[in-house]
């Protein structure tokens, strides 16, 4: 592995962590009543990599599972994404 998949995959831990757990915040603030974190902003971080983490939170968290964005939109990211991330490293 050189260092830019190192770098890669060092990000893309990254960014999932922080997905998931934006995720989990997000459907906290719901439950209470509080000021949300966008749609945008949570379909962003699975854009940007953390497709994984977004998923995971949708399924832990039981967050924006009802919303067809989110229900399909997601799955669809990280398929995108794993699919070039194949071809990155075939």
């Amino acid at each position: 592995m050189d260092n830019l998949q190192k770098i890669i995959v060092i990000y893309l831990i990254v960014i999932n962590v922080v997905t998931f757990f934006i995720y989990g915040i997000d459907k906290w603030k719901a439950m209470r009543s509080k000021w949300r974190i966008s749609e945008a902003m949570l379909l962003g971080l699975a854009v940007i990599g953390g497709s994984i983490g977004a998923w995971l939170g949708m399924k832990v968290w039981h967050h924006k599972t009802m919303h067809k964005k989110f229900k399909y939109g997601i799955p669809l990211i990280l398929i995108v994404q794993i699919t070039l991330l194949a071809l990155y490293w075939h």
